[in-house]
């Protein structure tokens, strides 16, 4: 049996609503976007901001249950991907 839940972010109807913004930031928005485009420019920052929110909630999920990273593991891991990725570059 299907269940109905609420619609993902970027999925469903697209509805109207008014947000209140600053003088400035709608002209650097408009600027940006050209008038018919700051709908989506705007969709498009609330899904970014959303994914953002939940890869944090994630990370203080795992940080509660496994501790916290590991700066010097993080570190060592970052060098080796940079070295990997200029190996890659000089491969080239």
């Amino acid at each position: 049996m299907a269940t109905t839940s609420d619609p993902a972010p970027g999925e469903g109807p697209v509805r109207p609503v008014s947000v209140s913004l600053h003088e400035g930031t709608i002209a650097a928005l408009k600027a940006r976007t050209g008038k018919r485009g700051m709908s989506a420019y705007v969709e498009a920052l609330i899904q970014r901001q959303l994914e953002r929110d939940r890869l944090r909630e994630l990370i203080e999920d795992a940080e509660t249950e496994h501790g916290p990273v590991d700066q010097a593991a993080v570190g060592a891991k970052r060098a080796l991907l940079r070295s990997d990725a200029a190996g890659s570059a000089d491969a080239g």
